[in-house]
């Protein structure tokens, strides 16, 4: 991959309850450096962002149901349709582990397809929060959020204890084929890791501000410099 390949993958995460404004303007000026996908801030932030991003081309991402997925289906659908009407591009959702354990997939599965529908057509991302879950219910959530239109399932929101690892995105990205797409956060902490993860399916990765500014300040500075 090209430098500019790998920097087109990343979303900057300011989505910890530690996240300040200065963090939220840090994460914008790195975007306009290096052309990530996009930035991520926490609903009451999204304006800030916005004006921080005024006409240019970054993407604008929210958060739905953040951190512990436990909003009602109403709730999330219309946290996605303000953010959708405040002009966020893309959506990342936490699935409600307890449907998801309790074994009631129609509940899980249409809470998914609710948030689905009021992004109108934008990308949702699904955060399963792979430390508190079995491989089976892993397996499980891929499956009912491919059913309910997922974009991406995703690892973790950065809040557990653990969050990307090989073996998970493994599993993910074979339980989901083709069928939707696989985005690592939590514990991408280097160039290498993202590229290892990447060698396993995943094709975007949400990391910390000050990671990703590791990273991307390491990578050479234009396409022509050997990929990785």
């Amino acid at each position: 991959m090209s430098p500019k390949k790998i920097a087109q993958m990343i979303d900057l995460s300011c989505v910890q309850s530690s996240s300040t404004l200065d963090d939220i303007a840090g994460a914008v000026d790195l975007a306009r450096q290096h052309d990530v996908a996009a930035v991520f801030a926490l609903p009451a932030h999204i304006p800030y962002l916005m004006e921080l991003v005024g006409d240019s081309d970054i993407m604008v991402g929210a958060v739905v149901g953040f951190p512990d997925g436990a909003a009602t289906t109403a709730g999330k659908t219309a946290e996605a349709a303000e953010q959708l009407a405040m002009g966020c591009g893309e959506f990342d959702m936490v699935n409600n582990i307890a449907w998801l354990k309790a074994g009631k997939d129609d509940l899980y599965r249409n809470d998914v397809a609710a948030v689905v529908a009021a992004a109108e057509g934008k990308p949702v991302k699904v955060i399963l929060e792979c430390h508190h879950l079995t491989n089976d219910e892993i397996v499980r959530a891929c499956w009912l959020c491919v059913e309910a239109g997922a974009s991406f399932v995703k690892t973790g929101t950065g809040w557990a204890p653990t969050g990307a690892t090989l073996e998970n995105v493994k599993l993910m990205k074979q339980t989901v084929g083709d069928r939707c797409q696989v985005k690592a956060a939590g514990g991408v902490r280097g160039l290498e890791t993202l590229l290892a993860m990447h060698r396993l399916g995943a094709t975007r990765f949400g990391i910390g501000v000050g990671t990703a500014r590791t990273i991307l300040e390491h990578l050479p500075a234009d396409d022509k410099s050997d990929n990785y």
